[in-house]
């Protein structure tokens, strides 16, 4: 392909930093959407036809991308077939990893697509593959996702989904017409815990559900020192333009499914948000980087910190909190009480009325550590069991692996995804929803209903073995 000058290609493509800084500071709308296109399915519960072979296509091996590459390269049933990128190193690189996997029987006819902002049309157009990863800054992921379904692909997004709430309505709307999937691809809720908490609230064990609290605490200030290529690049201008939780879903996303929201059960309603001043951003760029350094010349808006509570339909609530500028360990709470008892992350720890069953005396006390062998042994959830040997090696402890083996076990065998369109859309929508109760001085924000009223005839996810 024809190669074009780096520096003009920067300043002109939408998936440049200048792009990212412009398109993240668009006003979220309000929109609320009641009708469905003709002949547009509920995705709810939606299975697509069986694939024998799934023809796969990947865009953006920078950090993610690769992970999702390489492990469904190993999974039978696959076949790669196009791999897309900004960069002819990474494209090529990761194409030659998967050819060799394949050892001269799979993945050997791999089309590349570099170089270009609009290349991924190009291999949609050309290679028609039957689904997409897709593992691009966040300003892409809608735009992207809205076309891979458009042209006959199902499209697997990494998170956030989309970044506003009129292109997570475009999602919906393009996923119910073309009745192709899109699922964000939140894999903490393949994490042992995660699954071993929803598999505890499915049986009761911490009776009725009333609270929760999830966060993203992670200090990734060091992701600055990728200035001009890599995730820092592009994401530390959504620290400067936005205000907000910009980055709720690997908190929310296990603790909407321990509460059903958006399945029969309830729902999400509305959401309050506050955040912090905006400090260590710009102290870090200070003592890290020369005063004419870009990093410098920046007005960081974001508040280092975001606390943002939901109320559901039913009237539970969420504590959800982002935090990726200050020095502190690492933390997603994962957090849920009942009136039997509570279920809390990091460090795991569980108490019950009554007492813990052979561990503790009474809820004054916490079962954790070595102790919790008992329930993990008890309560481990049964596709823990069946992947966990399987996926170990994979991303994240296993989490990546676990999301990608049922992304292709469903796909393979028709049957629904474990998260569908909508979860997806409630969860990112907590990010423009928080930008605008900040901006509004914590004024409450109605969630859309994305579902048009149909969660309540969407079944809960089952306790898969």
């Amino acid at each position: 392909m024809k190669n074009i000058n780096r520096r003009n290609f920067i300043k002109k493509t939408s998936l440049s930093a200048a792009g990212i800084a412009a398109a993240s500071i668009i006003p979220v709308s309000g929109q609320v959407q009641n009708a469905r296109e003709t002949n547009a399915m509920y995705m709810g519960g939606f299975a697509a036809a069986k694939l024998e072979t799934i023809r796969i296509a990947v865009i953006g091996v920078g950090a993610r991308g690769p992970q999702h590459l390489k492990f469904s390269a190993s999974l039978p049933g696959t076949e790669i077939v196009a791999v897309c990128d900004l960069y002819e190193d990474l494209a090529t690189k990761w194409a030659g990893v998967v050819k060799e996997m394949g050892k001269g029987e799979r993945h050997q006819n791999i089309a590349t697509y570099y170089g270009g902002e609009d290349k991924w049309k190009l291999m949609l157009e050309e290679v028609k593959p039957d689904m997409v990863f897709i593992a691009t800054n966040w300003v892409n992921h809608a735009p992207m996702a809205i076309e891979v379904m458009n042209k006959g692909a199902h499209a697997f997004v990494e998170v956030p989904l989309a970044i506003s709430i009129d292109e997570l309505w475009k999602i919906v709307d393009t996923s119910e017409k073309t009745q192709k999937h899109c699922m964000m691809m939140e894999n903490v809720n393949y994490g042992r815990d995660e699954l071993l908490f929803l598999n505890m609230c499915r049986l009761g064990v911490v009776g009725e559900l009333l609270h929760g609290e999830a966060a993203y605490i992670h200090d990734l200030r060091t992701q600055m020192n990728e200035v001009e290529r890599g995730t820092g690049s592009w994401r530390t201008y959504h620290y400067a333009r936005r205000n907000g939780n910009i980055y709720p879903t690997h908190g929310l996303g296990p603790v909407a499914q321990y509460m059903n929201l958006g399945r029969t059960e309830d729902t999400f309603k509305s959401l309050v948000s506050y955040s912090t001043p905006a400090m260590g951003r710009a102290l870090y760029a200070k003592e890290n980087y020369p005063p004419d350094h870009k990093w410098n010349q920046m007005d960081y808006k974001g508040g280092d910190m975001n606390t943002s509570i939901i109320k559901t339909a039913l009237g539970r609530t969420i504590l959800v909190q982002w935090d990726e500028t200050s020095p502190r360990p690492y933390s997603r709470l994962n957090l849920i009480q009942g009136t039997k008892g509570i279920l809390a992350g990091f460090p795991t720890r569980v108490a019950l009325e009554g007492g813990v069953e052979g561990i503790t005396e009474s809820h004054h006390q916490w079962a954790q550590g070595e102790e919790l062998a008992i329930l993990y042994e008890k309560y481990d959830h049964p596709l823990y069991k069946r992947l966990s040997s399987t996926t170990s090696e994979s991303g994240h402890g296993g989490m990546d692996g676990m999301m990608v083996y049922r992304i292709i076990e469903c796909l393979r065998n028709g049957l629904p995804l474990d998260q569908n369109v909508y979860e997806g859309c409630f969860w990112s929508a907590v990010s423009p929803l928080s930008e605008r109760s900040v901006a509004d001085d914590g004024a409450p924000q109605a969630f859309p209903d994305f579902t048009r009223g149909n969660w309540k005839e969407t079944k809960p996810l089952d306790i898969i073995a």
